[in-house]
C-alpha cells in the first residue's frame, strides 16, 4: 500500500482550473519532484497534500485513510505526521531555538532541548539557538525551517521551491540537506520546483505539471531523455525535436521528416516527434565505422563556447544541436562552414505520437 493515493483530484478558483485529475502515488521514503512553471498549480498541490486546503473533487489517501473525508480532528492528527517547508518560511518573533522547538512542543514531545541541539547541529547552525529568527539571512531562515521540520521526524516532508531566491552558497547548503534527509531517513519528499536540474539531482521520481495536469510521471532519466508529449519535450529543452511520418520496417522504425530519414528502435507508425540528445550525437570528420544506425553528412552553421563543451549547430538536410568537448572540437579542427559526419544508434532516436 502506498503512504499516499491522489485519486482524480480537482481544484479550481474563480473559475479557473487550478488542478485537474491529479493522480499520483507515494511511497513510503521516495522522493517525488513536481516541477513545472510558475503558475502550473505546485503550491496548490502541495496544500491539498497537506490537507491545508480542501479539493473540489477527488481523494487524498494516507496510509490507507480517505483524508479528504475525516472531521478536522482527524485531519489535523495526519497533518502531524506530515511537515512542510513553505517558500517563504514564516518565523515567530521569537529565539531559534523557540522556532526549532515549536512541533516538539505542541506535540508534547520529550527531551526538546536534546532534539533541538541535534537539529540546529545537523543544519549547520549550532550557537544559533539565542538568535533572534526573523533577523536571520533567507538562507538560513531556510535551515531554520527545515530543522523544524525534521526536528518532528514527520513521515512526509513537503517542499515548495526549497531554494528559490537563495545565493548559490545557501542553495547548495539546503540540497545538501535534503540530499541527507532522503539518504538518511525513511521519509517521503514531495518537492515543487522549477528548477529542473535539481529535481534530477535529488529525485527519484519527477512530475511534470503543466497547466494543472501531472503531463508525465518518470523517473529523472525517462522525463529527459523519452517525453511523452512536444509539451514536455519543449519545457525540459529538448534541442532536436522532429516532426515526421514513421513506419516500421525489418524490425526497426523509420521516420521520414521529408528531407531526412531517421532509424529508432521505437516502435511506433504514423505521425510522430522524434528526438535525439544533443550529447547522443557522435560528431567525425569521416565516415566512421561503427554500430550507428544512422549516420549524416552535414556542415556546421554555429558554434557556441561553453567552457569544455563547444554547442556546434549542424545543416544535416534537419538542423541538428551537438555538444562535443573543446579538446575534441580543437582536435578536428573545426571551424563554422566545416563538413561533419554525425553518427548516432537507434535507440538514441526517441519517438512519440504527435496529435493530430
Amino acid at each position: 500500500m502506498s503512504l499516499m493515493d491522489v485519486r482524480g483530484l480537482y481544484k479550481g478558483y474563480d473559475g479557473r482550473d487550478v488542478l485537474k485529475n491529479i493522480n499520483i502515488k507515494i511511497e513510503k521514503g521516495e522522493t517525488l519532484a513536481v516541477i513545472g512553471p510558475t503558475g502550473s498549480g505546485k503550491t496548490t498541490l502541495l496544500r491539498l497534500l497537506n490537507l491545508l486546503d480542501n479539493p473540489d473533487s477527488g481523494k487524498v489517501f494516507f496510509d490507507g485513510m480517505d483524508a479528504t473525508k475525516q472531521p478536522e480532528r482527524i485531519k489535523l492528527n495526519i497533518r502531524r505526521r506530515m511537515a512542510m517547508v513553505f517558500q517563504k518560511p514564516v518565523a515567530f518573533n521569537a529565539s531559534v531555538y523557540d522556532n526549532v522547538a515549536y512541533g516538539l512542543k505542541v506535540r508534547g514531545r520529550d527531551e526538546i532541548e536534546a532534539k533541538v541541539i541535534s537539529a540546529l547541529k545537523i543544519v549547520g547552525l549550532s550557537g544559533y539557538e539565542d538568535r533572534n529568527a526573523p533577523t536571520l539571512s533567507g538562507g538560513e531562515m531556510q535551515r531554520v525551517a527545515l530543522a523544524r521540520a525534521m526536528i518532528i521526524e514527520p513521515e512526509v516532508l513537503l517542499l515548495d521551491e526549497p531554494t528559490a531566491n537563495l545565493d548559490p552558497r545557501s542553495a547548495d547548503i539546503i540540497e545538501d540537506l535534503i540530499s541527507r534527509i532522503r539518504h538518511e531517513r525513511d521519509t517521503a519528499i514531495i518537492m515543487a520546483t522549477h528548477d529542473m536540474s535539481q529535481g534530477q539531482r535529488l529525485a527519484d521520481r519527477m512530475g511534470v505539471l503543466m497547466e494543472g495536469e501531472l503531463v508525465q510521471v518518470g523517473t529523472p532519466e525517462e522525463v529527459f531523455r523519452k517525453p511523452e508529449s512536444e509539451l514536455v519535450a519543449n519545457f525540459v529543452g529538448v534541442e532536436n525535436l522532429f516532426v515526421g511520418k514513421a513506419r516500421e520496417k525489418n524490425g526497426v522504425t523509420k521516420v521520414s521528416t521529408g528531407n531526412i530519414e531517421l532509424i529508432s528502435s521505437t516502435k511506433r507508425t504514423g505521425e510522430v516527434f522524434a528526438i535525439i540528445r544533443p550529447e547522443d550525437i557522435i560528431v567525425s570528420k569521416r565516415k566512421i565505422m561503427s554500430s550507428a544506425r544512422n549516420v549524416l553528412a552535414g556542415r556546421i552553421i554555429d558554434i557556441s563556447n561553453r567552457g569544455s563543451i563547444m554547442r556546434l549547430v549542424v545543416n544535416a538536410g534537419e538542423q541538428f544541436v551537438v555538444f562535443i568537448t573543446r579538446q575534441s572540437f580543437l582536435d578536428m579542427n573545426l571551424d563554422i562552414g566545416s563538413e561533419v559526419f554525425l553518427s548516432f544508434k537507434a535507440p538514441s532516436v526517441h519517438v512519440f505520437g504527435r496529435p493530430r
